[in-house]
């Protein structure tokens, strides 16, 4: 019996250029595109010559219309799964339909592309060798500044969290309450389109910032860690403190090393053999 596959594609967050060619090629080739918003994914569609059959697929009508694609795909038709901008089932719909789909075992499979958190991290200047996606914050006050003050007693890595831009000021008003003024935070807004920002600093100084006028377009908001200190001791001393304190192989001693100052492997593993080189070369 042959089965249809399940794509899911990523689509640009914002400049219509950043789609990759498998992405086009997925979705004029599949039986169905399943979109979170027909009008919508129809711009795209119109833009890029894509006349493959659209149907709705959004949060609630997922369960319904997923069992619908489930049995397409029984049926041996090829679907496409696309959100409004970015990965689908990164805090939008599919996360059902890929359930269902390994429950039956379908055949599924993702063509990779954009990502607003991901774009956000990556402009934001903050630590992001170690990060948390959080999702959308809560719409109510209470539960946003519950989320906020978990981050200041555990956070020690990045956290990102998609926010509507009317909600912007109180969320970051609910920071200032948890975690003070002076938490370093990023803000970044519209990415990838015309008026795209990226606001870096304090929690007080982007309070003042967005305050002036009416925050418009999609948004990720960073916290860094609780703190955002440079390490005490260098690579070496760091692989020469492990050498002599533990018993850790040459693999683990690079691994630790790599994660305290968020390096590659292969650059500690270098600095590893160089240091044994000069060990030895003093005591030839």
């Amino acid at each position: 019996m042959v089965v249809g596959t399940l794509y899911l594609v990523a689509t640009p967050i914002g400049n219509l250029e950043d789609i990759t060619l498998r992405a086009l090629r997925v979705l004029k080739e599949v039986d169905l595109v399943a979109a979170e918003d027909t009008r919508h994914s129809r711009k795209l569609f119109n833009h890029f010559g894509i006349t493959t059959p659209l149907t709705s697929f959004f949060q609630h009508n997922e369960a319904a219309k997923g069992e619908r694609l489930i049995e397409l795909l029984r049926q041996g038709k090829s679907v496409a799964l696309i959100s409004d901008a970015g990965t689908p089932a990164i805090s939008d719909p599919g996360y059902l339909l890929v359930c269902r789909c390994r429950e039956e075992e379908l055949p599924l499979t993702a063509i990779p592309g954009p990502s607003a958190v991901v774009t956000a991290l990556s402009l934001s200047g903050l630590p992001v060798a170690r990060f948390a996606f959080d999702g959308f914050l809560p719409a109510k006050s209470g539960a946003r500044r519950e989320v906020f003050a978990g981050l200041d007693s555990e956070c020690q890595r990045t956290v990102a969290f998609y926010e509507a831009p009317h909600r912007l000021l109180a969320a970051l008003q609910d920071l200032r309450s948890e975690l003070g003024d002076d938490r370093q935070i990023a803000v970044a807004r519209e990415l990838t389109k015309m008026h795209e920002e990226l606001f870096r600093g304090t929690v007080a100084a982007a309070l003042e910032h967005f305050g002036q006028n009416r925050v418009r377009g999609e948004i990720v908001l960073m916290v860094a860690p609780t703190v955002v200190a440079p390490p005490q001791e260098t690579v070496r001393e760091a692989i020469l403190r492990l050498q002599a304190d533990t018993d850790l192989s040459r693999r683990e001693v690079v691994k630790q090393v790599a994660r305290q100052f968020g390096l590659s492997g292969s650059e500690v593993y270098k600095e590893s053999l160089d240091l044994d080189e000069e060990m030895e070369g003093k005591n030839g």
